[in-house]
Formats: C-alpha cells, sequence, structure tokens
C-alpha cells in the first residue's frame, strides 16, 4: 500500500510503500513514555520503500530493553514523532500510524510487550465516548 504523511507543522513530509498487514501496537514502557499515551502505533517500511520528501528529522537515540540502541526520529519545529530505526544504516523505518494520512485504513494487526500493558487500555467499554 502506498502511504504519505508528514508532522503536524508540514515541516516533514514522507512517502512509503507498506503491508497494511503488519501495523502494530507497541506498550513498551519507552512507547508510553515517548508518545505520552499508552502505546504507540507504527508500521514497518523498508529502507528502499521509505523516500523523505521534505525537512530533515532531528534524532534522539534511546536505549532499548534489549540493549539495542534505536534512533528516535521527529521534527525539531512541532515534536511531530515520525519513525523509529536501527542508529546506524536502517533496513526498516517504523512509521508513526498517526503520522500517515492513510491512517483510517490501517487497523493493528498485532500487540507487543502487553505485558507492560496499562490495565485499562484493553478494556475501554465503559469509557465514554464524545463526538
Amino acid at each position: 500500500m502506498r502511504i504519505e504523511g508528514g508532522c503536524h507543522c508540514g515541516n516533514i513530509t514522507y512517502e512509503a510503500e507498506i503491508d497494511p498487514e503488519t501495523v502494530g501496537i507497541c506498550h513498551c514502557t519507552d512507547c508510553q513514555i515517548l508518545s505520552g499515551s499508552a502505546f504507540s502505533i507504527s508500521v514497518p517500511a523498508a529502507r528502499e520503500a521509505f523516500i523523505l520528501r521534505t525537512g530533515q528529522p532531528k534524532i534522539y537515540v534511546k536505549t532499548a530493553d534489549s540493549g539495542t540502541p534505536r534512533a528516535q526520529a521527529f521534527c525539531a519545529k512541532c515534536g511531530t514523532r515520525i519513525y523509529a530505526a536501527a542508529v546506524s544504516e536502517p533496513q526498516t523505518f517504523n512509521i508513526r500510524v498517526g503520522t500517515i494520512r492513510q491512517r483510517a485504513e490501517l487497523r493493528p494487526k498485532a500487540q507487543i510487550w502487553c505485558r507492560s500493558a496499562l490495565p485499562w487500555v484493553l478494556d475501554l467499554s465503559s469509557v465514554q465516548q464524545h463526538q
């Protein structure tokens, strides 16, 4: 599936080819903190299928629980998280689904780090919905 997206302020734009069957949710505590939310949703794109059209993301390197350093790319102007990838010579860019224009079509198919999931996140049926 061809996608396009970018940051909130429009400084960074990209396009990519992704497989919508690989959209996933991560409940790790790093994703909770970095997203400012209960989890992060991303979809991988191969290096050759990801094209940065405008702007240059700022990179923050965090060390995963595995000990692997991960580059967190974000817009230096508005702070939008764009992707995560290996620090050097990334083969895959894990694009943040919220930055994708076609995000409504990208339903998550898997969840990881479920042991770190906030206990209420899997049952939102009692939460009031407002339009």
